[in-house]
This record gives C-alpha cells, sequence and structure tokens, in this order.
C-alpha cells in the first residue's frame, strides 16, 4: 500500500470488529506493565460491542489473563499471544500448547543468554516467549539472532518480530487466524471485518481483512498491507468514538426516537 492513506470511512452497516491493544488502544510505554486504556475509551468500546450484537474483540500478544485486566470491568471476546490463546463470546477457551519439556528447556535456556545482554527482557507466556530490547536497543541484531538460532533448532517454532520485540511461538499461529476463527462464526460471521493495529504483528491480520472485503486500519507509519491509516492512538480513539456515535444515531432514528447522547463528551 501507498504510503500516505486516508483516514477510514464511516461505517454504515454491519460490521465486526477487532482490536490490537497497545499502540492502538492503548499508547505504548517504556514497560507493558505501564501500559493502560482510558476509562473513556473502554466505555467506547464496550458501546461499540453492545451495539453491534457482541461483534468485537481484542487481538493481542498480551495474554488473554492481562487483555482482561486491562479492559476492566468489560468482558470481550479475545485472542491473546497473537491467537495462541482464544475465547469466544460463549467463553468457550481455544488454546494452542506446546509440550511441558520444550517449555522449561526454552525458558532456561533463552534467560541464561539474556543475562549476557543487560536491559533485555525475557516474557514467558506459556506457550510462547517474548524477548524484549525497548530499554536496550543496541542489542537488537543478538537479540534477533539468539531468536532465530532458538526456532531453528525446533521446526514447531516461527518468530514474530514486533517493535523492540521478537516472540518465540508455535507455528501457524497469527492474528489473521485468529480473526478468522472469530470470523467464522455467530456474532461475527455474516459481518464485514474492521482490524486497526499498528505493528508488524498486526499485518497478517491486515491481509485476512483486506481478502474478506474488510476495513484494515494501520495506526502510525511504516510499511503496510492495510488499507487504511490513522495517524495515533489518539486518532483511534476519536474515529472509534465517532462511529459509536453515528451507530447510537441510526438506531436512535430507527426506533423513532430522540434519545440520543453523544460520546464524544467522554474524550
Amino acid at each position: 500500500m501507498a504510503d500516505l492513506l486516508t483516514a477510514p470511512p464511516a461505517l454504515p452497516g454491519q460490521f465486526a470488529f477487532f482490536f490490537d491493544l497497545d499502540g492502538t488502544l492503548a499508547e505504548i510505554k517504556p514497560h507493558p506493565d505501564q501500559v493502560s486504556i482510558p476509562e473513556s475509551v473502554l466505555k467506547t468500546v464496550y458501546a461499540l460491542s453492545q451495539m453491534n450484537e457482541g461483534a468485537l474483540a481484542l487481538i493481542s500478544g498480551r495474554s488473554m489473563a492481562e487483555l482482561d485486566k486491562l479492559a476492566r470491568p468489560y468482558r470481550f471476546p479475545l485472542a491473546g499471544v497473537h491467537g495462541a490463546e482464544r475465547r469466544d463470546i460463549h467463553d468457550n477457551t481455544h488454546i494452542v500448547s506446546l509440550p511441558d519439556e520444550l517449555i522449561q528447556t526454552l525458558h532456561a535456556q533463552l534467560a541464561a543468554a539474556l543475562e549476557h545482554l543487560p536491559g533485555t527482557e525475557l516474557e514467558a507466556k506459556g506457550m510462547a516467549f517474548a524477548l524484549h530490547y525497548r530499554q536496550a536497543p543496541q542489542y537488537e541484531e543478538a537479540v534477533l539472532r539468539l531468536a532465530r538460532n532458538v526456532a531453528d533448532e525446533h521446526p514447531q517454532l516461527a518468530l514474530q518480530p514486533g517493535k523492540c520485540v521478537v516472540e518465540i511461538k508455535p507455528k501457524g499461529i497469527n492474528k489473521g487466524e485468529a480473526i478468522a476463527a472469530f470470523m467464522a462464526s455467530a456474532p461475527f460471521s455474516g459481518r464485514t471485518p474492521v482490524f486497526i493495529g499498528d505493528d508488524l504483528t498486526d499485518e497478517a491480520g491486515f491481509s485476512v481483512v483486506n481478502q474478506a472485503g474488510g476495513i484494515s486500519v494501520k495506526v502510525g507509519p511504516g510499511e503496510t498491507k492495510a488499507g487504511w491509516r490513522l495517524g495515533s492512538v489518539a486518532a483511534v480513539w476519536q474515529w472509534i468514538t465517532d462511529i459509536a456515535n453515528q451507530q447510537q444515531l441510526q438506531i436512535a432514528q430507527h426506533n423513532g426516537g430522540n434519545q440520543y447522547e453523544s460520546l464524544s463528551r467522554h474524550l
């Protein structure tokens, strides 16, 4: 896609929404534990979910436990660890796992290697490992080389590069597959998918959404397969508020009522 893309369009119709979290619904912070979603944004996301029969999911590299914590007090369908964990609207969970022995071996190997790279951090996610180097960018090549070597040793593993992080995860797991799985069942099926993300990890999701004739939105600069672009997290907040307001107005008009309260005042 071209670098200069316009803001995504207004959305009349039946849509299914998928949101990345870090860098999309929440500003990126120096450490993942510092990230939060503003209460006003969570209210808007929940309103969108309610107005679209629950066809809204969070799709993230974070674990589902982390996503639930960040989304409190609301509870959404989720895909965590890039889709290795998934929870549908009926609270059914779908987990892709690795053998316990392999997980223990990888944890020990990666932890020992990163001890020699001060400022890097190992995040164990159960069935995946994230190697962070945001606090030590000088070790980017060393971290990527370590991850490649580990993945090459184990054919069931694959790499997922991201912003100042590289993840080692089960092969065949990505956000595109997670979105496709959601779209195969209610309340998502039959709707047009909308996916908003900011990172390399989101490109597989953009591809699936594009193939389905949906709306793919890249947040921030960089080459992308997405068809639309928003410049910042703040622009995402404003756009989803505009969409929620539009849908509220359509519902009010359909019901023949005048009870319409704009969500814009929340932001």
